[in-house]
């Protein structure tokens, strides 16, 4: 990248950490659509602090989630996950990648929709099951059938992931692109607000 890029990349990123005051940025979105990556970018160039929820609700628990699953159930998880976000979301000046399912449930939606921005990171089939394939740590795809499991997912999550304020395409490109693209969107979204 060259130096004027540079700059006009710096300026976009300090106009939108003014533009959002203290607000967090919740990013949500499937497994394997780079929310975590996209978010560690994102938290750098805005110069916020990044969390990942997942991390979160691992530390509070004191055990992995695939752990949480098992000796636990998703429903317990799912209580949990919300408890941390609403906790995270009190924090001012934060980036914050969530799991799958975190949006899907109505009261996080509720309280994310409630105290932040809140980014789809949208992805296509493809995309997904390539990157999701590449790890073990998926609990909701040790299925028999994997594919059309992460179909019905798609199937059953796009609809409520377009309740976010906005959605930036999630693919094959580095992911500094797809953070750049996250900050004109939001740039966008926080001017029509206003």
């Amino acid at each position: 990248m060259n130096r004027p890029d540079a700059a006009v990349r710096q300026a976009r990123a300090e106009d939108l950490a003014g533009r959002l005051a203290g607000r967090p940025l919740v990013l949500v979105g499937m497994m394997g659509a780079g929310k975590t990556t996209v978010g560690r970018r994102l938290a750098s160039r805005l110069g916020r602090q990044f969390l990942d929820s997942d991390e979160e609700i691992e530390k509070a628990a004191q055990m992995t989630i695939p752990d949480i699953f098992e000796k636990r159930g998703e429903a317990e998880f799912r209580a949990g996950e919300t408890r941390v976000i609403a906790r995270v979301l009190k924090q001012d000046h934060v980036v914050l990648a969530t799991g799958g399912g975190a949006f899907i449930n109505g009261d996080t939606r509720a309280l994310v929709k409630q105290g932040a921005v809140s980014v789809w990171l949208k992805a296509d089939f493809h995309v997904l099951f390539e990157r999701v394939s590449r790890r073990s740590n998926r609990p909701l795809l040790k299925t028999a059938d994997p594919r059309a499991t992460l179909k019905k997912l798609i199937e059953d999550r796009y609809p409520i992931y377009a309740e976010a304020d906005v959605t930036v395409m999630s693919r094959e490109v580095p992911h500094d692109q797809v953070a750049g693209d996250v900050i004109a969107a939001v740039l966008d979204f926080l001017e029509k607000e206003d």
